[in-house]
């Protein structure tokens, strides 16, 4: 068994790899950036989990290289077994100066990618009659919003409506399933303003930040035959909100 994570060098996007690699799958870890933390990652799974790595390098707003790296995938491989449309930028900016650059720019990378990968790789998946797509939106998407995220917040709205038609057109060999995060403790939302986390934090019935592992934990359930039955479904892991 094998799984693409997207945008996994750092952050979530590691957890989650990790969370594969422990459990036994061969693991394909996507960078942008951040090449020198990826073949960090590889050289851990395949030293302390025993299983095959590949890393590949893609921005997913670029439908070129992502045949590019669908293709190297699929020669090293031969098939893909579970994608998670993982990768995201936030561009946060007051909402006055915000521009459409910036506006049009996440939306390529949050949602155009996510379909992108999702069309092409859900394709050979459906061919196979085997597969399994898990995308990351965010509480954001659901009614969490911010005008200084206004971008961000519509494309991971967005991922919520792509999810409803991929697995529409995916079944029945397909299942695609969409996890909502709330807060998170990864390296986006370090630098947020200590007033501002305490503010938020005080909101959450758990009264902390999700770690990144545990947001991991869903994304290895929904991949896993336990969740079997588990498609076309929104799930929000927010850690409970004060309403």
């Amino acid at each position: 068994m094998n799984v693409l994570v997207t945008g996994s060098s750092r952050g979530l996007g590691k957890s989650i790899i990790l969370e594969y690699a422990k459990n036994g799958y061969d693991v394909i870890i996507n960078y942008n950036n951040s090449e020198k933390e990826a073949l960090e990652l590889k050289d851990y799974v395949e030293s302390n989990y025993k299983v095959k790595a590949l890393v590949v390098k893609c921005d997913i707003s670029k439908e070129s290289e992502i045949d590019s790296i669908i293709n190297k995938i699929y020669k090293e491989f031969g098939h893909l077994d579970i994608l998670v449309n993982n990768a995201s930028i936030a561009l946060d900016q007051d909402f006055e100066l915000k521009t459409k650059e910036d506006f049009m720019k996440t939306l390529e990378v949050n949602l155009v990618g996510t379909y992108l990968l999702s069309k092409k790789i859900g394709l050979k998946m459906k061919e196979a009659k085997n597969g399994n797509i898990i995308n990351i939106s965010s509480t954001n998407g659901l009614d969490t919003t911010y005008p200084e995220s206004i971008d961000y917040d519509a494309s991971k709205a967005g991922i919520i409506s792509l999810n409803h038609n991929l697995a529409n057109y995916f079944a029945p060999y397909v299942r695609v399933n969409t996890i909502c995060p709330g807060w998170v403790n990864t390296d986006m939302n370090k630098d947020l303003d200590k007033e501002f986390i305490d503010e938020e934090t005080s909101k959450i019935l758990l009264n902390r930040f999700a770690e990144p592992e545990e947001i991991a934990n869903l994304v290895y359930f929904l991949g896993s035959d336990k969740a079997s039955y588990i498609n076309d479904s929104i799930i929000r892991i927010d850690g409970g909100v004060r309403r």
